[in-house]
């Protein structure tokens, strides 16, 4: 394709997918007490393990190199331009280490600040693939991937606030430190930041919540949507089929694995569910 799309792994989609449409994945780190690696290269039952024993895991962007030889594959494969979308840069320096590298390369490379994370990512770079790979020029490209995450919204449970407390990513959050134990936070991203939407006591009520907001954003129009957790068991299946039958234009819905970055700052117990207008 003309146009290559690239974007960083809090994006979460799935392997194949990525692969399908040709999106290369740069990998955002993780910081454990005595190693430091790309995501991918971390076995994530253990680092699961880690985060609930409590064991130090922390987060950092990609090294500006690796957007470097990124962008110089994608050159070497035929690419006149790159379209590089990236998790918010109120949450992570992401974009700004591929700004970096950009500098070095002999295209335009264009790099998008989405404001998000997660798949209000993942589906914009799906939709900005779709259109390189129709032929279109960047900037339809990336009107294409704007379209996405410009009104995508992310629905966000957690067990507990501990996480995003203790890696600096809470942002408007902190207004519910101090909640009860048994009381569920019911998070968004809002303004490049997480914020605060309600609390409920329980978590089966919270998922129920969490299940009414995303039925009620969707609405009556199309949509695609993906549920993203640490490690899916039955709980996230349980939600795929509540949404596929109370979402009445669903287009398409995914089951994901968080990327284990984003898992470091929510939590192992954390359930997420984004609603994307459908492209």
């Amino acid at each position: 394709m003309p146009v290559a799309v690239i974007t960083d792994s809090t994006a979460c989609l799935p392997e194949q997918m990525a692969a399908q449409w040709g999106i290369s994945v740069v990998q955002v780190q993780i910081v454990t007490d005595d190693r430091i690696d790309d995501e991918a290269r971390f076995d994530r039952a253990e680092l699961i393990e880690m985060l609930r024993s409590g064991r130090p895991v922390s987060t950092r962007p990609p090294d500006p190199g690796a957007f470097f030889w990124t962008f110089a594959d994608a050159v070497s494969a035929g690419a006149t331009a790159i379209v590089s979308l990236h998790i918010s840069e109120r949450m992570s320096a992401t974009a700004e280490a591929a700004r970096e590298a950009a500098q070095q390369i002999r295209v335009p490379v264009y790099v998008i600040d989405s404001g998000t994370t997660g798949m209000s990512l993942g589906f914009a770079a799906l939709s900005a693939a779709r259109a390189a790979a129709a032929g279109a020029d960047p900037q339809r490209v990336i009107e294409a991937a704007h379209r996405r995450y410009r009104f995508a919204s992310e629905f966000v449970y957690v067990d507990t606030l501990e996480y995003l407390r203790r890696g600096g990513r809470i942002g408007k959050a902190s207004a519910f430190l101090g909640t009860a134990f048994s009381v569920k936070p019911l998070l968004t991203v809002a303004e490049g930041e997480v914020a605060p939407l309600t609390r409920v006591a329980g978590g089966k009520r919270a998922l129920a919540k969490l299940a009414d907001l995303a039925v009620r954003r969707a609405g009556s129009a199309p949509v695609d949507v993906a549920i993203a957790c640490a490690t899916p068991s039955d709980r996230e299946l349980g939600m795929v089929q509540q949404l596929r039958s109370r979402v009445p234009e669903l287009r398409e819905i995914v089951l994901v694995r968080a990327s284990t970055v984003i898992a470091a700052h929510v939590g192992p117990g954390a359930l997420g569910i984004t609603v994307s207008p459908a492209a």
